[in-house]
């Protein structure tokens, strides 16, 4: 899954980070739906993953520069680092 390229952004996670939402922050705003959801690991964001229509994680990310997210899909286990475009591994 990782491109063996490391990341330099792991201080920027909160490690009690807790999901402020259930889901989507934005889309449960404004009545519309999502397929997969990204939880922000500074400030604990959540939003819809880039194969929604609305792109709320990636918002997020690009609003902030809060740069490592989390899926927040059960029974995925996964961390990316957008600034350095690679998985993260060693989190949880």
């Amino acid at each position: 899954m990782s491109d063996n390229k490391a990341c330099i952004h792991l201080n920027e996670v909160n490690q009690e980070i807790q999901p402020r939402t259930k889901g989507c922050e934005e889309c449960e705003k404004m009545g519309s739906t999502w397929v997969h959801l990204r939880l922000c690991l500074s400030c604990g964001h959540v939003g819809c993953c880039d194969s929604s229509i609305n792109k709320h994680g990636t918002k997020h990310f690009k609003a902030t520069n809060h740069p490592i997210i989390r899926s927040f899909q059960p029974g995925e286990d996964w961390e990316w680092c957008y600034l350095d475009k690679t998985f993260v591994s060693g989190l949880q």
